[in-house]
């Protein structure tokens, strides 16, 4: 059986694959089929690959030496469905990114600084440029650190992820319906695209808190049917066409914050209760409820310093830094930023169901 090099890394509050694009087919449908079998899909425990039967541990990323100025590697991310035998390229993963510099350095496509190092990334999926910057000491990569992030045990190295032309990087627009807030079936939404396209609604207005536990909501298939009909219908506002098969656009149900944060939410992945929330998610929730009028809008505790705000989520809090100019119209992104962590699990030889 022939095996292919691959990396396991946790980024973020994810977990993913990571390969150089040299070390997979170049026909698109030969990766394809190659990385499912990687991963164990179709099924869902993923017994039989090295997938966590989550939406969150059935990721890849593939990197390669930039193809073109301006940056240093291209990144593309690739979302693998657990049960479904599906690979969908419509979104980037912030999460995964927090990986994306340490991988380079460590294949050798970027050299390493004497004390940090840092990347430009081009995103494929998305056509938008990150700055991720990581500690090098003495030119190595060091996962080591005292930086916690939410819904990850322990701590790690802190990694800065920056954002440049994310708004309107799936959709072409940051408001892609054309408006701060859409009425579907009742229920006030209002779509964004800063990186991510999102729903954003009132937890309320779908008969919950806002504050349930993820299980709680994974039991609860009146409401994965509610989300599943809102989204479905808010991807055709949105331009995206039928997502019944995309893991686009993700919801996000807002609720007042309560444990000193700016909002609180619950995320899913389509209807799937995200543990915790994305990064870019978390960007794009922000910025729709930084615009008047947005659904949950008033529900938002700016920060008094202006600093970066605290999104709570069902496992902590994720902090979100975003300049957004809101005197021209449509409002204008001008920079988003966000600190993760990454840790290397593995790096060897993984082999393919046959």
């Amino acid at each position: 059986m022939t095996g292919v090099r691959c990396m396991l890394m946790r980024g973020g509050t994810s977990k993913g694959a990571y390969f150089l694009a040299s070390d997979l087919p170049a026909d698109p449908a030969e990766r394809d089929d190659l990385l499912l079998r990687i991963m164990g899909t179709p099924d869902p425990r993923q017994i039989d690959g090295i997938g966590g039967a989550h939406p969150v541990t059935s990721k890849v990323a593939i990197i390669a030496r930039a193809d073109g100025p301006g940056r240093d590697v291209d990144y593309l991310f690739l979302q693998l469905g657990v049960g479904d035998a599906t690979i969908s390229d419509r979104q980037t993963c912030g999460n995964l990114l927090a990986g994306v510099g340490q991988f380079a350095v460590e294949r050798g496509l970027v050299p390493a600084g004497w004390e940090d190092t840092s990347v430009r990334v081009l995103l494929l999926n998305t056509g938008s440029i990150a700055v991720t910057t990581f500690p090098t000491p003495g030119g190595r990569v060091d996962y080591r650190g005292t930086t916690a992030v939410s819904g990850v045990p322990g701590t790690a190295a802190a990694v800065e992820l920056e954002f440049t032309g994310t708004a309107g990087s799936v959709c072409d627009s940051l408001l892609p319906t054309g408006a701060v807030s859409d009425d579907i079936d009742g229920i006030q939404v209002s779509c964004v695209d800063n990186g991510m396209p999102v729903v954003v609604a009132r937890a309320a207005d779908f008969g919950i808190t806002g504050y349930e536990p993820v299980d709680d909501l994974a039991a609860d298939t009146a409401l994965a049917a509610r989300i599943n009909a809102v989204r479905t219908e808010a991807g055709k506002l949105m331009g995206l066409g039928d997502v019944t098969a995309l893991s686009v656009p993700k919801t996000t149900l807002v609720a007042a914050p309560r444990d000193g944060g700016a909002i609180c939410t619950r995320t899913f992945i389509p209807v799937r209760p995200h543990p915790s929330i994305g990064v870019l998610g978390g960007v794009s929730v922000v910025t729709a409820l930084l615009l008047e009028g947005a659904a949950g809008s008033e529900l938002f505790v700016a920060p008094p310093d202006g600093g970066p705000v605290e999104i709570e989520h069902a496992s902590g809090s994720l902090a979100v830094g975003i300049d957004l100019d809101t005197t021209v119209s449509p409002p204008r992104v001008t920079r988003s930023s966000v600190f993760r962590t990454a840790r290397k699990l593995f790096d060897g030889t993984v082999f393919p169901r046959p």
